[in-house]
């Protein structure tokens, strides 16, 4: 007699029923997910920048919307990532502070697929951009107002409120890389030398024009029809009139064919100016159109200091280099120890706007430290002004 024996089936399935989510968790869950993608990617391939200002025109106009290419040069690592997603160092609308300093790391970047190279248009963190004042800091920076008011009057002004942020937590700034680490850069009449050779202007560079007409005023419709902008100032001088334009080469030409022109002929301006860097006009009468000659400091080339070039690197040793600085009688200290001469640990750029003479840039705050560089910028995919979309701007190529 055979026996068999079984187990007994439950009416209830032993399989576990799933719970169906929530329609609020999937939306959660969903933005979760896309935050962290878009924040990967934000971080270590492209970005978004929006141009503010036209000091790259007109090879970038205000409102041109660009992405940044990354892995260009090699992503950056995040320095302080404790942040609210998509924010730089302020939350919008509540002006708050959107970071977190710690934690807190080193300067690190990924490999690229190339470096920094002459010509290349490039976003950066503002080299000044470590200490501000929130009420000037769209016009006026931190050390411009410590020179002209003293750092006792300034951090005193009850109206002010002084901020200090890490490298990755700067503002951004958009210019051109004319000059790389082991350069030797300068500026006569306005051109630009590098090692001792005339550099080509950028393509749709502008810089300030004197146009001298007679009592006969220009067409406004016929400058728009040339895309010129209207001009900055204009002044009677007996039976002649005289306009002051901001106007690529291009543009210049075509106003020598107005039949109302006598003569044409771009501004040099030979002032010596205290604002421009290393701000020493004792030892370093330079102005914005005859500057330099000034070594671009290289990683591993040593310079030799005295207190007559000391004004040139003394930002780098101190602040992007974090070493102490003294001088004593005459003589120079860095971390206790007299030193005559100086060893470079990064690498360094100058960049100036493409708006030579309407642009913020290296001849008034110097070097760009590598630790500062973000990206390259890649191709325009939006852009408007005051008529609309810019329809011929839509996915240019940046060069």
């Amino acid at each position: 007699m055979k026996t068999s024996s079984s187990v007994p089936h439950s009416k209830h399935s032993d399989k576990r029923v799933k719970k169906k989510k929530s329609a609020l968790r999937e939306w959660a869950e969903a933005l979760i997910f896309a935050i962290i993608a878009a924040t990967i990617i934000r971080t270590f391939f492209f970005e978004a920048y929006t141009i503010p200002t036209p000091s790259m025109e007109k090879t970038l106009l205000v409102n041109d919307f660009l992405f940044v290419n990354k892995i260009s040069y090699g992503p950056r690592l995040p320095m302080t990532p404790l942040a609210i997603p998509f924010t730089l160092n302020t939350f919008p609308i509540f002006h708050f502070k959107s970071y977190s300093d710690w934690p807190h790391f080193g300067y690190h970047r990924l490999p690229g697929f190339t470096h920094v190279k002459r010509n290349d248009v490039v976003v950066f963190n503002y080299p000044e951009g470590d200490t501000v004042v929130l009420q000037t800091q769209e016009t006026d920076s931190y050390y411009r107002l410590v020179r002209h008011y003293g750092r006792a009057n300034v951090w005193n002004n009850p109206n002010f409120t002084i901020v200090t942020r890490p490298v990755d937590r700067m503002e951004n700034y958009i210019k051109r890389c004319v000059a790389i680490a082991g350069d030797t850069l300068q500026l006569i009449q306005g051109k630009v030398y590098v090692n001792g050779q005339l550099q080509p202007d950028p393509p749709e560079m502008e810089k300030f024009y004197q146009v001298v007409t007679n009592s006969t005023p220009f067409n406004t419709n016929r400058l728009n029809d040339l895309g010129i902008d209207m001009p900055l100032d204009i002044q009677q001088a007996g039976d002649r009139l005289i306009y002051y334009f901001d106007l690529t080469k291009d543009e210049a030409d075509a106003l020598k064919a107005f039949s109302n022109v006598i003569s044409i002929r771009p501004q040099i301006d030979t002032t010596v100016d205290p604002d421009a860097f290393p701000f020493d006009t004792t030892h370093f009468k330079w102005s914005r159109d005859n500057y330099g000659p000034i070594y671009i400091p290289k990683k591993g080339a040593t310079v030799k200091l005295d207190t007559s070039n000391l004004a040139l690197y003394k930002r780098l040793i101190t602040t992007y280099e974090h070493h102490k600085l003294e001088v004593k009688d005459g003589k120079i200290f860095i971390d206790g120890k007299p030193a005559d001469h100086y060893t470079f640990d990064m690498n360094y750029y100058w960049m100036m706007g493409d708006n030579r003479d309407n642009s913020l840039d290296s001849r008034y705050w110097g070097f760009v430290p590598e630790d500062h560089i973000v990206g390259k910028a890649w191709f325009i995919w939006f852009s408007y002004d005051a008529h609309g979309i810019r329809w011929r701007r839509l996915f240019k190529a940046i060069h």
